[in-house]
């Protein structure tokens, strides 16, 4: 009986510590949950660009709910992660222009998206850590940039090939890497060719 008692009150005492080892862990995570975070800044859509996307209103809004995680802390991130969720699904889902409906610029919007549902499924873990909220939203500012990437991508690519007014399948050149080459020489090159073969015309047919 004398063991018995002594068993029990070593059970007893073992409970009190793990509550009070697990209070104590508690009153230590809540604090690091209210503590403001500075985010990395998201890449913008480039100024000469805008004005192609000013009417894509699932971007627009997108990009501006973002405004609210430059600067925040996991419990503020936490309850705007259902919100972002719809608006980016509502941005997966929106009807684009034949631009942008290429299998490339839809990874990077669905990648976009998983991470999104990642931080909307964080709110209901209860002992979520702040430092594995502050990851994730790094990780979906960084998907949102990769977006606005692809989209200067695109757009520089269909602006180039306005200007110089030819296929550039004909040129042989990395469209995406064209900031650094002249149009205008480009251009006067592809003149010059024309001249030379007899005035060849490079265009496609309509």
């Amino acid at each position: 009986m004398k063991y018995f008692i002594t068993l029990l009150l070593l059970l007893f005492i073992f409970s009190c510590d793990k509550k009070q080892e697990t209070t104590i862990q508690q009153e230590d995570t809540k604090p690091l949950l209210s503590v403001e975070h500075e985010f990395s800044a998201v890449k913008r859509i480039d100024p000469v660009f805008v004005k192609e996307v000013e009417e894509w209103k699932e971007l627009n809004a997108v990009d501006d709910f973002l405004e609210r995680f430059k600067k925040a802390s996991p419990k503020e991130v936490l309850s705007n992660a259902l919100e972002l969720k719809g608006l980016v699904e509502s941005l997966k889902d929106s009807i684009k222009t034949a631009l942008f409906t290429i299998s490339s610029f839809d990874a990077r919007i669905n990648i976009f998206y998983n991470e999104t549902l990642r931080l909307a499924d964080m709110t209901t873990i209860p002992a979520i850590q702040a430092s594995e909220v502050n990851l994730q939203t790094e990780k979906i500012l960084e998907a949102f940039s990769a977006v606005n990437a692809k989209i200067n991508t695109i757009l520089s690519k269909k602006r180039f090939e306005d200007e110089i007014d030819v296929d550039v399948k004909f040129i042989g050149l990395d469209s995406t890497k064209m900031d650094s080459v002249s149009r205008k020489s480009i251009k006067e090159n592809f003149d010059l060719r024309k001249t030379d073969k007899g005035g060849l015309n490079f265009k496609t047919n309509q």
